[in-house]
């Protein structure tokens, strides 16, 4: 069975050959550059990967097509870069890399002691007001990047073979990528004192991907793969360690809204494809409105965070929302567990969200930089013992 088919089976709750297996289908379902390396040393395998052009600033990776392979992972990230001219925007300093977002914000990491980038600037932060700020502020035409999309896309689909597609996104969630702009403190100040106006950016910043996704369509149709896409990948943190970032209600009104309004126009040109959703955190309050605003699948599954048992969230949702991601806890068990807890979790896992299908392994977010090679091995061994149906 390829990956195309195992992983098509997946998302619409069938039992496959085995589970699907994803370490590189999205920007937060992916490898640390750190991790990677030291995991392929670990075996002896090349370490040759794509050197953090997807994602700079969180330091993430593309295995080589060898590994891909090696590893038996089913999923193809075709998308933009983060930063898609990366390489012309990096600069070395004496202590530091900095480099400058497409939303004017600054990151830096210090060259010895960070392991990611760190945001330097809030663009939107000194101004008295959120209203008096949007008054002079616009984003980068996405249209521009055009010939820099159809070029990495072109790249992308060389090694696509045949692996399930996902289309990914080109940017944060709407609140993540406006709190960047404005500054957490007086974000959610705004929320409260100046609500008009924080919307007012939400819309902006829908807008803005809807312009994106209009592009990427244009282009696969181009192309024409649109077919092969299974997956259209987006993503918004609405979650803490132990509630959500606001109240339900305001959540509700606020910002579901307005991805609903990026789910709907993606379906409305990939109709056969399932909308993927990143939320890390405590979130199972809102998973039913989630799912009312066009989602299929949730991703990461964080559980360790409040009120997210992994049996009673597939009890609830199990028939209607695919569980993609959920595979390990990437805070204490991938990272600091020993390889018998490592093993234990990942069985555990397996055994409560496997069944029915509906299930596609990953860890929860991307695989960290502080993970042992070890520790990856015992899942990646676990993972292809028991993931068997």
């Amino acid at each position: 069975m390829t990956g195309y088919e195992r992983l098509q089976k997946a998302i619409n709750f069938q039992e496959a050959d085995r589970i699907p297996l994803d370490f590189c289908g999205t920007n937060v379902t992916a490898f640390s550059k750190y991790a990677y390396e030291a995991a392929m040393q670990y075996r002896n395998l090349a370490i040759k990967h794509d050197n953090c052009t997807i994602d700079p600033i969180q330091q993430i990776i593309t295995p080589s097509l060898e590994v891909i392979d090696y590893l038996n992972i089913d999923t193809h990230r075709i998308g933009a870069r983060r930063i898609m001219n990366y390489e012309e925007k990096l600069i070395e300093e004496e202590n530091y890399f900095s480099i400058m977002d497409h939303y004017a914000c600054e990151w830096r990491m210090k060259k010895k002691g960070d392991l990611y980038f760190n945001q330097h600037n809030y663009p939107l932060y000194d101004f008295e007001t959120l209203n008096n700020a949007l008054n002079d502020f616009s984003i980068y035409d996405i249209e521009s990047f055009r010939h820099v999309l159809e070029k990495d896309i072109n790249s992308q689909m060389i090694h696509a073979g045949e692996r399930g597609i996902v289309l990914d996104r080109n940017c944060a969630g709407l609140t993540e990528v406006s709190l960047r702009l404005r500054g957490y403190d007086k974000w959610f100040m705004d929320t409260v004192l100046d609500p008009v106006a924080i919307e007012r950016l939400l819309d902006l910043l829908a807008d803005h991907k809807i312009a994106y996704w209009e592009i990427l369509v244009d282009i696969i149709k181009q192309k024409g793969i649109e077919d092969k896409v299974l997956v259209a990948s987006e993503a918004d943190d609405l979650g803490t360690q132990t509630s959500l970032l606001l109240d339900p209600d305001t959540l509700r009104r606020m910002v579901i809204p307005k991805q609903a309004r990026i789910f709907k126009y993606i379906k409305s040109q990939l109709p056969d494809s399932k909308i993927f959703f990143h939320t890390d955190g405590a979130i199972k309050s809102i998973i039913p409105d989630l799912l009312e605003a066009g989602i299929d699948i949730l991703n990461p599954i964080q559980y360790s965070a409040a009120d997210m048992d992994l049996a009673t969230l597939k009890k609830l949702y199990g028939k209607d929302m695919v569980f993609w991601g959920g595979g390990i806890d990437t805070q204490e068990i991938l990272n600091k567990g020993t390889e018998q807890e490592v093993r234990d979790e990942v069985k555990k896992n397996i055994d409560i969200l496997a069944p029915g299908g509906g299930f596609v392994f990953s860890t929860v977010h991307n695989i960290q930089a502080d993970v042992p090679p070890q520790n990856f091995w015992a899942m990646w061994e676990t993972i292809m013992e028991f993931g068997k149906y």
